[in-house]
């Protein structure tokens, strides 16, 4: 398995379409993230670009995987594989309430 990071372009100008998909997208990309799918996600403060970490076997589950999201229309993806993807989450050990 491999990270990929990919960057996203927006739309600059979204049509109304797009506003209306926004909370499937979230509600997408939340169980990706519970499913360890994608790390990270990040969206830029004038919303035109957005940052996912993923982990993957290679570049086409990568893009398997964006071919799910109910946003993928708008979207412009490029891909870079990483050598590694760390953040604070990664170092701290998982809490149990077991």
């Amino acid at each position: 398995m491999m990270y990929y990071m990919v960057e996203i372009a927006l739309p600059e100008a979204p049509d109304a379409q797009f506003f209306q998909l926004i909370p499937d997208q979230k509600a997408h990309v939340d169980q990706l993230m519970e499913e360890g799918t994608i790390r990270q996600y990040a969206l830029s403060h004038d919303r035109t670009r957005l940052w996912v970490v993923t982990l993957a076997s290679n570049e086409q589950e990568v893009w398997e995987i964006l071919a799910t999201f109910p946003m993928i229309t708008y979207m412009k993806p490029a891909l870079t594989p990483l050598m590694f993807a760390d953040s604070v989450a990664s170092l701290l050990p998982s809490f149990s309430l077991n």
